[in-house]
């Protein structure tokens, strides 16, 4: 049986790792050995708590890096900051992701460029900023994508083809980057509810469509982002549902 490989040395970048399940991915990668540099916009106390913690475990393993992703400057910036201290960059999770309604007659170029900026365009000029580290070190990409990539969410026409492009980059990234970097993608189904809130009539609509008839947790999310990081040594250009069997139903 082959051995498993290890993430000792290796350096992880995250986006929106200051909370939710960015927060969850970084803890994960941690414990399973790599050192993690924790990216948030505005979650400064979060990211902050974060790196305090893992750092508390494993002296020097955490670092924290404020940008904003809208902002393809401060992407190449960002990269340039956290290689200037570590040395490396193995490992880029486009976690950070905008996300809430725009129904028709009220999308405004705002919205659009919000939600696709996070959702598409940073993940590519991210990911094309890293792009030297990566191929130094023969590393990895995964973007989390979205079950509603690839089936409409009412009301949200801008994030739902947002998603769709970030899958379809996460497949043309595959092609164009190997066979030195491995670009895999992870499509979440219910795992935390909206920060906004959800009405329970919503969430109980949702859960009919689960046959595992429950939300997922963070862990689910971060664990199959660890196995596409670490295990998953002959997969590229894929993405995977986590979303307790609901996407097999549509």
């Amino acid at each position: 049986m082959r051995e498993r490989r290890s993430l000792d040395g290796q350096w992880a970048l995250i986006t929106g790792a200051g909370k939710r399940i960015g927060a969850t991915t970084a803890r994960v990668l941690h414990q399973a050995g790599a050192s993690v540099a924790i990216h948030y916009r505005g979650s400064a106390a979060g990211a902050n708590a974060l790196a305090e913690e893992l750092n508390a475990l494993r002296p020097g393993s955490a670092i924290v890096l404020q940008a904003d992703l809208l902002q393809v400057d401060a992407l190449r910036v960002m990269v340039e900051r956290m290689t200037e201290h570590t040395g490396r960059l193995d490992i880029l999770v486009n976690n950070a992701s905008s996300f809430y309604p725009t129904p028709l007659g009220e999308v405004t170029e705002r919205d659009w460029e919000d939600l696709v900026g996070s959702n598409l365009k940073a993940p590519l000029f991210l990911s094309q900023a890293a792009l030297p580290h990566l191929r130094r070190a023969r590393g990895c990409i995964v973007n989390i994508v979205d079950i509603h990539a690839t089936r409409p969410l009412r009301d949200h026409p801008v994030y739902g083809p947002a998603k769709a492009g970030l899958a379809m980059l996460t497949r043309s990234l595959a092609r164009d980057l190997a066979p030195e970097i491995r670009v895999n993608g992870v499509s979440p189904g219910a795992i935390l509810w909206p920060e906004d809130g959800m009405s329970e009539k919503a969430q109980a609509s949702i859960l009919r469509q689960v046959p595992l008839a429950r939300t997922g947790e963070p862990e689910d999310i971060a664990e199959c982002v660890l196995y596409l990081v670490r295990d998953a040594v002959y997969v590229t250009g894929q993405v995977i549902a986590v979303d307790g069997g609901r996407s097999a139903g549509w």
